[in-house]
């Protein structure tokens, strides 16, 4: 059973940096993808970015391109989601998520319970 937990959120002013972590443990080769999704108040759960285990392919959505990077170190299993230029716009919980890749998004398998990222204006 894939188990997934995540660290790093919190407050942070416009135009700052975070960096999320996400630790999976009991990854198979059944989820060879591995991402985060966001979902702000009153909103529905929206793509991030993702990135292969492997060869470590990464896809982003277009609102984040070029201020987010994703990363994986596949020893341990985790991944990082490297944020700059926070905008007010980019609060949410951020889940991350294992799972594959299809049209150039992640199709999520397993969660996590999702950390807070709050930017203030």
């Amino acid at each position: 059973q894939v188990r997934m937990v995540e660290s790093g959120g919190g407050l942070v002013q416009a135009g700052g940096s975070l960096r999320l972590s996400c630790a999976a443990s009991g990854r198979t080769f059944s989820n060879p993808a591995i991402g985060w999704f966001r979902q702000a108040p009153g909103k529905e759960r929206e793509f991030v970015a993702a990135i292969t285990w492997s060869a470590g392919n990464a896809y982003y959505a277009d609102s984040v391109k070029g201020r987010f990077t994703i990363s994986r170190d596949a020893a341990k299993d985790t991944a990082y989601l490297q944020m700059n230029s926070l905008q007010p716009e980019d609060t949410a919980d951020y889940y991350c998520a294992v799972g594959w890749i299809n049209i150039a998004t992640l199709q999520p398998q397993v969660w996590g319970q999702g950390t807070l990222v709050t930017v203030s204006s």
